[in-house]
């Protein structure tokens, strides 16, 4: 199967993850998936020795951008956890429709 479908397809059920679901736990796995889907793309675009956007890629170049992009998703999933532990503990749900109130 092409890369890009397969990369097309694990975006797509991340997005529809992040639109559908009411827990704040699953809307981050669903934004983790979404992440390593393009990820996915970048590296694979890179090993195949593709074009991205005009410029030929190669070397070490793609590689070190995906364990950047790897080493973010998780400092992005540590400060999520963070804040979705936070919330928990301040309004005792992590449901998204029961957290509509705002007080100043």
């Amino acid at each position: 199967m092409n890369l890009l479908v397969v990369a097309m397809l694990l975006f797509s059920v991340g997005l529809y993850g992040v639109l559908t679901r009411r827990d704040l736990v699953a809307v981050l796995a669903s934004i983790e998936v979404m992440l390593g889907s393009a990820t996915l793309l970048l590296v694979g675009l890179g090993a195949t020795g593709e074009m991205i956007a005009g410029t030929q890629v190669g070397g070490g170049t793609v590689e070190a951008t995906g364990v950047m992009i790897i080493v973010l998703a998780a400092a992005e999933a540590a400060i999520g956890l963070a804040l979705v532990v936070a919330v928990a503990r301040r309004f005792r749900t992590t449901r998204i429709d029961e957290l509509t109130g705002v007080k100043g």
